[in-house]
């Protein structure tokens, strides 16, 4: 799990699209609670594997999936993810 990145969204309905599409695109997933470290509108959050960050950034753009922040997990906390 050390190389695993977040998605936070602010509402449930989008969580739920970017969960549909990146399993479309056949991307690993784990949909699961948004840790209290990330301030977020949805309980939800997204967990994928480190080397599809690119693939996923591009479905998000593509797909005008809004989310709250792509973060990083680190020893202590989470680290925004710049888009």
């Amino acid at each position: 799990m050390d190389d695993w990145m977040l998605i936070a969204f602010d509402s449930t309905q989008q969580a739920l699209r970017a969960e549909m599409l990146l399993e479309f695109a056949e991307i690993e997933i784990d949909l699961f609670p948004t840790p209290k470290e990330i301030t977020a509108g949805c309980a939800l959050c997204i967990q994928f594997p480190k080397e599809d960050l690119e693939r996923v950034i591009q479905i998000i753009r593509n797909e005008f999936v809004e989310i709250r922040g792509l973060y990083f997990k680190t020893a202590d906390s989470y680290d925004n993810i710049p888009m």
